[in-house]
């Protein structure tokens, strides 16, 4: 689990995207100390925070079996979690399942 986090590429699992979403909630309360003490900083500080959200949110459209544009439609962020993988593999990868 987060073998390559900023990465773009391979699938990841239901667990990992909601873990995912804690870890970028809880930045977002660290970015908000941050835009407090310097506006410039807390801007800068939002570049990992949306490489890191749109490197998962990719992941788990492939893990959906399509590509990563998917997650820019309205809700299907949603359907990625909670709905289940595709079975075996894909174009993107092996089913980090293991199945």
């Amino acid at each position: 689990m987060f073998k390559s986090p900023f990465s773009f590429e391979g699938r990841i699992r239901r667990t990992e995207y909601w873990l995912s979403q804690l870890i970028m909630a809880a930045y977002i309360v660290f970015w908000s100390i941050i835009m407090q003490a310097n506006e410039l900083l807390g801007v800068i500080a939002l570049v990992p925070y949306f490489w890191f959200a749109f490197a998962a949110g990719t992941k788990r459209c492939h893990d959906r079996g399509n590509p990563g544009i998917y997650m820019i439609i309205p809700f299907y962020g949603l359907w990625m979690a909670f709905a289940d993988s595709d079975p075996g593999d894909n174009q993107y990868g092996p089913n980090p399942k293991g199945k």
